[in-house]
């Protein structure tokens, strides 16, 4: 998958886990939600960690790791493309 397209599919599974996530605040005992906000929230995951291992880290402060030589600094950023 081109970097493009994989942080589309970022964006689109992290909306959808947003969706759900203020759903479930209103609606904590709806399992079926749950389970897919679950299901969602481990796509999102996986996702990420595909595109870092591709691609450099997504986010900084610790939520990424970074490969020697710290690579948070270097060009494009993940939002901008090529």
């Amino acid at each position: 998958m081109k970097q493009e397209e994989l942080l589309r599919k970022i964006q689109e599974v992290d909306f959808a886990c947003l969706e759900l996530n203020l759903y479930l605040d209103n609606n904590p005992n709806n399992q079926n939600a749950l389970k897919d906000y679950n299901a969602l929230a481990n796509e999102s995951m996986k996702l990420k960690k595909i595109y870092e291992m591709n691609f450099g880290p997504l986010t900084n402060f610790g939520s990424s790791l970074s490969q020697y030589p710290f690579a948070w600094i270097n060009e494009p950023w993940p939002w901008e493309g090529k």
